[in-house]
């Protein structure tokens, strides 16, 4: 240990452990230690010391009671369990639009001729829809993960409005290659969450730039998940690499900023906010 390093003391091996994860995922360079006296740290630099605190104090915080973001084990990574929310919010549009309101699907699907003659609010709508119960399976499994994942890294709130847009703006550039031209599902959005994912390391990257390899294997790994899930036969193709591609680069503007920051309560209520009232809006103005 360096005389100029600090030492964070943890209770128990296993907050150790979990710290470091939390650590690691707000790009904070941490080293485990075990102290002569028998207990356990984090050994962290003088110029993270601060970020480090505010992180683990945050994340104690926000997480009293049931741990919203939890350490995956044995995978190295943290994920928010607050996707589940999401794929409940799935499920209860696919049961509202397909047993109460089926006429609703209609309305709310992509349509190239409807959106150019003014109803726009489907770019967003058809994110909820789905056409049957294997295909909202098939989002919502997928999803669960993507989203947990990037919630964990960027935020509940952030990264859920992150991949909403980015749903979205999939959803619009299947309207400019084609002419005629219907869609619905939330695979746009899931590959937002993805393109969310390939771009977290481009925070490393900026501030210690030989962990480049480090950038290039994530982005290798998200193209190819891009390509097994989002390639599949049948799919609104246009629409997953525009979902993916805008959602990476939501990730790397995001990477700027420092995740403590971006998983703050106010921001993320605030996002969370935004996702809800447009959904409300969107819905809304279908007539």
């Amino acid at each position: 240990m360096d005389p100029t390093d600090c030492m964070i003391r943890a209770r128990s091996r296993r907050q150790v452990m979990d710290w470091a994860l939390v650590l690691a995922s707000q790009d904070i360079e941490a080293t485990i230690a075990r102290l002569e006296d028998g207990g356990w740290g984090l050994i962290v630099r003088p110029s993270d010391e601060a970020a480090a605190t505010e992180a683990l104090r945050q994340d104690q915080n926000e997480n009293r009671g049931f741990r919203w973001r939890q350490p995956l084990p044995g995978a190295g990574l943290v994920f928010h369990h607050g996707s589940i929310l999401w794929v409940a919010a799935m499920a209860a549009v696919y049961y509202f639009c397909e047993v109460r309101f089926p006429r609703l699907e209609e309305l709310g699907i992509i349509d190239s001729r409807a959106v150019r003659a003014g109803e726009w609010w489907r770019i967003f709508t058809a994110i909820s829809l789905h056409e049957n119960l294997p295909h909202l399976m098939a989002n919502v499994t997928s999803g669960f993960l993507l989203l947990g994942l990037a919630m964990a890294r960027y935020g509940a709130g952030v990264a859920l409005l992150s991949a909403y847009l980015a749903g979205a703006a999939g959803n619009l550039a299947g309207l400019f290659l084609y002419p005629d031209h219907q869609g619905l599902g939330a695979s746009g959005m899931v590959m937002g969450a993805l393109g969310l994912l390939a771009t977290q390391s481009l925070g490393w990257w900026r501030r210690r730039r030989q962990m480049a390899d480090v950038l290039w294997r994530a982005g290798a790994s998200a193209v190819l998940v891009l390509v097994l899930i989002g390639f599949s036969p049948g799919t609104d193709l246009v629409a997953h690499i525009g979902g993916f591609v805008v959602g990476a680069i939501f990730g790397g503007l995001l990477s700027v900023v420092r995740p403590v920051r971006l998983q703050s309560g106010p921001i993320n209520i605030a996002a969370s906010a935004v996702v809800i009232a447009l959904a409300v809006w969107t819905w809304t103005s279908v007539r």
